[in-house]
């Protein structure tokens, strides 16, 4: 998949870590533009955010398309390498997976403009979803299972059904100022808990 990223194909050379930095910052820039004004905000105020001229953002992401498909993925790897980290440094592994929902809780909820954005029909965009499962299901697994086996929530409930719970309580949540998604993810949180 071409995602606007040309250093990341099977026969590219490993991108120096100073360039990595640097694109870093730029995905990191154009979420934050993203989340406050959209993923249609003008390319100079990701470049002024970013602290570039837009001909470095150009250079780097060609087009909207490239810019939207990279700070997605960017997102995706973010949320993804958080988990294993939580549970090496978190007290519980419970607690490790109640941050990492929060974290997943997050992504969801701030992508304005990346749902509507992504159902364009551009076939890059329709391998993302797959990209976002093979990425964070592992790990949502991973953290659940580490909670299970410390006996510290129920078994009866697998990453896919609690990721996909998560996710439907999140629909919306953009554009109703009434709803509070992360409130009712706490709950459904709260509820993993061992049945007495």
């Amino acid at each position: 998949m071409h995602d606007g990223d040309p250093g990341t194909g099977p026969s590219a050379p490993p991108q120096r870590a100073d360039a990595r930095r640097n694109k870093e910052t730029l995905l990191d820039a154009a979420a934050m533009v993203f989340v406050a004004s959209g993923v249609e905000a003008p390319v100079r105020d990701i470049a002024a955010e970013a602290g570039v001229g837009t001909a470095t953002i150009y250079r780097h992401f060609p087009t909207r398309a490239d810019l939207i498909i990279a700070v997605y993925r960017h997102q995706v790897d973010a949320c993804a390498e958080a988990g294993p980290a939580l549970l090496a440094t978190g007290p519980t592994p419970r607690a490790a997976l109640e941050r990492w929902l929060n974290l997943f809780v997050d992504f969801l909820v701030t992508k304005h403009g990346l749902a509507a954005a992504l159902r364009n029909g551009n076939a890059d965009f329709e391998t993302l979803h797959t990209y976002f499962l093979d990425r964070l299901l592992p790990v949502c697994t991973e953290l659940l299972d580490a909670a299970t086996a410390s006996g510290e929530i129920r078994s009866d409930l697998d990453a896919y059904q609690l990721m996909r719970g998560i996710g439907n309580l999140c629909i919306g949540a953009d554009s109703d100022a009434r709803y509070d998604a992360r409130r009712l993810v706490a709950v459904l949180v709260a509820g993993l808990g061992r049945p007495s």
